[in-house]
């Protein structure tokens, strides 16, 4: 039995007839860049965040880094960040102009270690970015009144964790403005490349369509250096079908993730991941920690369990991001974590069978049976 990390041939099956009307209807009409489609899911997906504002994006690098621009981010200043985090986070603001400041993770692994934040914000210092891991929210209840008291601005990387809500707060909808990815394997994944930001400010709304299109509201004026990054009208089409679709696939994600929690609560060896065991989480990302974590993952993907690492080097560590001076053990949790995770198969469709198989696998590996 081969149980992949992700299986999105199931989504495709679930949305096939919808978004086969929705490209026939785009056909039609032409507008294959920008134009209604996308309208539509602006609206729709500021809805589903409670914001007033969506603006699409190629990419989810481009919406944090035309995030930080459109709050004039760059040369000189500084943005405070997890070092635990997919590289684009860091990406982001390096394309921006601006410096990246790491911080490392709390001691449960996943959010930022906000007396870290504190201890970082300088002078230079124009923003935070909080990360919502694996489905999460961050720790905002903690940075956000920080990041007030300084008088800087709290950007949101919310590319893991669409439809999470606390407090009647949704991922998107904290902070100055967020920023979302919504590459295929995403809770809410396109067709290839695409992103977001979601804001309640008109003026950072505006700014940003601009930035995203060439620094232009008329076609060949241009009071601003802009960029091409616009969502694909054929990647709107299959966003607005998905997102009717979202809380359910969230939910069969958290049924999942409390299976994998019943059968590994007794397993030697094997730490759940942290996090809430409510509706506030939406399980991106599954990743328990264990040791050897390399043999594990090797016996794993022998046996065909589509196991991976998120993410198995910190930025800190990375060789293109050698130049801000750090060196291995400066943030030793988010080192912990990155030798010692790893991601088990979770997704809407996912069957008991096939996590019951996974656990088995994984237990056996852990007690050194399969080797």
């Amino acid at each position: 039995m081969k149980i992949p990390l992700v299986d999105l041939a199931w989504q495709q099956r679930e949305i096939a007839d919808e978004v086969r009307e929705g490209f026939d209807r785009l056909m039609e009409s032409g507008q294959f860049v920008l134009g209604e489609e996308v309208e539509h899911f602006e609206v729709e997906y500021a809805d589903f965040c409670g914001v007033e504002h969506c603006v699409g994006v190629a990419n989810g690098t481009d919406a944090l880094e035309l995030g930080l621009r459109a709050l004039d981010i760059g040369l000189g200043d500084e943005v405070i960040l997890p070092t635990n985090t997919f590289v684009a986070s860091a990406l982001a603001v390096v394309r921006s102009g601006a410096t990246p400041v790491l911080v490392d993770c709390d001691p449960s692994g996943s959010g930022m270690d906000t007396s870290e934040v504190a201890a970082r914000i300088g002078e230079r210092t124009r923003a935070v970015m909080a990360v919502d891991l694996f489905g999460e929210l961050a720790n905002q209840n903690e940075i956000e009144p920080l990041a007030e008291e300084a008088g800087i601005a709290l950007v949101e990387d919310a590319a893991q964790a669409q439809g999470a809500r606390r407090a009647g707060r949704a991922a998107g909808a904290f902070g100055a403005l967020a920023g979302t990815s919504f590459y295929p394997g995403k809770n809410l994944g396109a067709y290839g490349d695409a992103g977001a930001v979601t804001t309640r400010s008109s003026e950072l709304a505006g700014r940003l369509r601009r930035l995203r299109n060439y620094g232009s509201e008329r076609k060949y004026e241009h009071p601003e250096i802009g960029f091409n990054s616009r969502l694909d009208a054929l990647q709107a089409v299959v966003l607005r079908a998905k997102l009717r679709r979202l809380d359910s696939w969230n939910d069969a994600r958290r049924r999942a993730a409390q299976y994998y929690d019943a059968m590994l609560g007794e397993v030697a060896g094997v730490e759940l991941p942290p996090g809430r065991r409510d509706a506030s989480h939406v399980w991106h990302i599954y990743a328990v920690r264990v040791s050897p974590r390399d043999r594990v993952l090797e016996e794993l993907q022998a046996a065909g369990v589509g196991v991976g690492i998120h993410y198995p080097t910190p930025i800190h560590l990375l060789g293109g991001f050698a130049y801000l001076g750090h060196r291995a053990g400066e943030f030793p949790r988010a080192e912990t974590a990155a030798a010692t995770m790893i991601s088990l198969p979770l997704f809407p469709g996912i069957q008991a069978a096939q996590q019951e198989r996974v656990v088995e696998l994984l237990a056996a590996a852990v007690a050194g049976e399969g080797s």
